[in-house]
C-alpha cells in the first residue's frame, strides 16, 4: 500500500493545504493498493505562482539547455521503466505485457520524438523586413487521463519543456502514481524549481482551478467531450489557449475488396485492445450488407481468442476496465444495445464466467446495427464493437461520417489508393490505412467534439508557442 500524500510544488513535495484523501484502487481486485491526497484551489494556487516564477527564467533559457533536460530526462526515465509499467498495470489493469511493451513505451517514445523535434527546430525566421519569432506560450495546466496514463502527460510535459513553458500537471485521480513517480523522475533529471508542478485531485476542485487559475496561459486538456467543454468555460474568462484531444467513436471502413479475413480479425483486435480504453478505438465496424454475415462469422471467431483475465497472468489479453463506475456504465451501455434491437453476437452482460471479482468486462460484438443507436453513437469505452452494414462506398462514407465525433478512422481495401481515396473523405484528424499503427511524429487530435489543437511531434510542440513579430527588424 503506497502512501504518496504529498504534491511537488517549486522543486520539492510538500503537503496539500487541506488534508483530503483518496484511495488508489487496482481493479481486478477491488482492493486499494495506494492513497493520495485530493488537492484544493489553494494547492493550484501555489503551484501556478510557483510556475509563474520559474517562467521567467526558463523561457529564456537556450535550445541547447533544454536538449540537455530532456535527454537527461529520457536517460532517468529508463531507470524506472519496469517501475512504471508495473504501476500502470496495478493502478488502470492493463495486463502487465501491454504496460510494458505498449502504456510505458509511449513515455520514452514521446521524449524521443520531442529530442527529434527541438534539435531542428528554427524559432525565428526572417519575411522580408520583419522578424517572426516563436516564444514560450507561458505557463501550462496539463489535465490527463487514465486510459494511457504516461502517454498523456508525456505528450504535453515533454513538448512544454522543449518549448520553454513552465506547468502545473493534474493526472488523473484514478491512476495517480505513475504520475508521482514521474515527478520524481524529472526531480532526478534536474529540472528546476517551479518549472513542473503536480498537483492531484478531481476535475471539480483541481481540475476547475487549473482552468480559471489568471496565472495560467493555456490549458491542454484530454478526456470526454463533457469534461472538456467544462473545461472551455473554465478557461473562457481568462482568454487561454485551450488545447483538447477528447472522445471518439471511429469507423472502420471495410471495404468491398479488403482481404475480409485478416481485416475483420485485425478489427476486433484493434477494438478490444486495453480493455476498449482508447479514445481512438475502431468501435464501429462498417462491412457491406452483402458480407455482413461473412464478416459477423470472422468477428465470433476473432473475439473467442480474446482472453481476460488478471493482468499478471499468462495469455490475458485484456484486463479489467478502470473503476467500478466505468464497469456500470459500459453494463448499461450493453444493455441499452439489446433493448435497442442489436444483434448481441458475442459477450453481453455480467462479467466473464470464472470472475467474480473485478471489473472485468465481457468481449462483447453486435451486429445488425444501425448508426442511430445509442451503441453507435456513444463512447463507450470498453470492450464493445458494433458492426454496421453498408449499402454502397457512398453509404459507408455518410455513416462514417454521422457523429458529432472526428478522432481517428480506418480504411481498409486491398488498393492502397482506393483506400486513400475514401480516407480523404473522412471528417477526422487521423485515418488509418490497412492496418497502419501509430506515428509519434505525425499530428494526433480531432474534427468536431473530438478536439481543438493537435499533440505529438512538431504539431504538438507547436501548440506550446506563440507567435510574435518583429515588424522593422531589417532595414528596408
Amino acid at each position: 500500500m503506497q502512501e504518496r500524500l504529498q504534491f511537488y510544488i517549486d522543486g520539492r513535495w510538500v503537503d496539500p493545504v487541506k488534508p483530503a484523501t483518496l484511495d488508489v484502487i487496482d481493479p481486478s481486485t477491488e482492493q486499494p493498493i495506494g492513497r493520495i491526497s485530493l488537492g484544493s484551489a489553494e494547492d493550484v494556487d501555489r503551484a501556478a505562482k510557483a510556475a509563474r516564477a520559474a517562467f521567467a527564467s526558463f523561457s529564456r533559457t537556450k535550445k541547447e539547455e533544454r536538449l540537455a533536460l530532456l535527454q537527461n530526462i529520457a536517460r532517468v526515465y529508463m531507470t524506472r521503466y519496469e517501475e512504471l509499467a508495473r504501476t500502470i498495470s496495478q493502478e488502470m489493469g492493463a495486463p502487465l505485457w501491454l504496460a510494458k511493451a505498449a502504456q510505458a513505451a509511449t513515455g520514452i517514445g514521446h521524449l524521443n520524438q520531442t529530442i527529434a523535434v527541438l534539435e531542428d527546430y528554427a524559432f525565428e525566421e526572417m519575411q522580408g523586413t520583419t522578424l517572426i519569432t516563436r516564444e514560450p506560450v507561458g505557463v501550462c495546466g496539463l489535465i490527463t487521463p487514465w486510459n494511457w496514463p504516461v502517454n498523456q502527460i508525456m505528450c504535453k510535459v515533454a513538448p512544454a519543456l522543449a518549448a520553454g513553458c513552465t506547468m502545473v500537471l493534474k493526472p488523473t485521480e484514478i491512476a495517480p502514481l505513475n504520475a508521482m513517480i514521474l515527478a520524481d523522475v524529472f526531480h532526478e533529471a534536474g529540472v528546476p524549481a517551479g518549472v513542473f508542478n503536480l498537483v492531484n485531485g478531481d476535475g471539480p476542485n483541481v481540475g476547475a482551478a487549473i482552468a480559471a487559475h489568471p496565472e495560467i496561459d493555456m490549458v491542454s486538456f484530454t478526456g470526454s467531450t463533457r469534461a472538456g467543454v467544462q473545461v472551455a468555460i473554465a478557461a473562457a474568462p481568462t482568454v487561454k489557449r485551450v488545447a483538447q484531444e477528447l472522445g471518439g467513436k471511429s469507423a472502420n471502413v471495410i471495404l468491398d475488396d479488403a482481404d475480409f479475413s485478416a481485416v475483420v480479425a485485425g478489427g476486433v483486435q484493434g477494438c478490444m485492445m486495453n480493455s476498449g480504453q482508447s479514445c481512438n478505438a475502431p468501435t464501429r465496424m462498417l462491412v457491406p450488407e452483402s458480407r455482413h454475415d461473412e464478416a459477423v462469422a470472422i468477428a465470433r471467431a476473432a473475439v473467442a481468442g480474446v482472453k481476460v483475465g488478471a493482468p499478471t497472468a499468462e495469455g490475458t489479453t485484456i484486463g479489467p476496465v478502470v473503476s467500478e463506475a466505468q464497469w456500470k456504465k459500459i453494463q448499461g451501455l450493453i444493455q441499452k444495445g439489446i433493448d435497442e434491437g442489436a444483434t448481441l453476437v458475442a459477450g453481453g452482460v455480467g462479467r466473464p464466467d470464472g470472475l467474480t471479482r473485478g471489473y472485468y468486462v465481457k468481449p462483447t460484438i453486435f451486429a445488425g446495427v444501425r448508426n442511430d443507436m445509442t451503441i453507435a453513437r456513444e463512447e463507450i469505452f470498453g470492450p464493445v464493437l458494433a458492426i454496421l452494414p453498408y449499402r454502397d462506398e457512398e453509404d459507408a462514407i455518410r455513416i462514417a461520417n454521422d457523429t458529432p465525433y472526428g478522432l481517428s478512422g480506418y480504411v481498409a481495401s486491398g488498393d492502397l489508393d482506393h483506400a486513400r481515396r475514401v480516407a480523404s473523405r473522412l471528417r477526422t484528424g487521423n485515418v488509418h490505412l490497412n492496418g497502419a499503427g501509430p506515428d509519434f511524429a505525425a499530428p494526433f487530435g480531432g474534427y468536431k467534439q473530438s478536439g481543438n489543437g493537435r499533440e505529438w511531434g512538431a504539431f504538438g510542440f507547436e501548440e506550446f508557442l506563440e507567435v510574435k513579430a518583429v515588424l522593422g527588424y531589417e532595414k528596408a
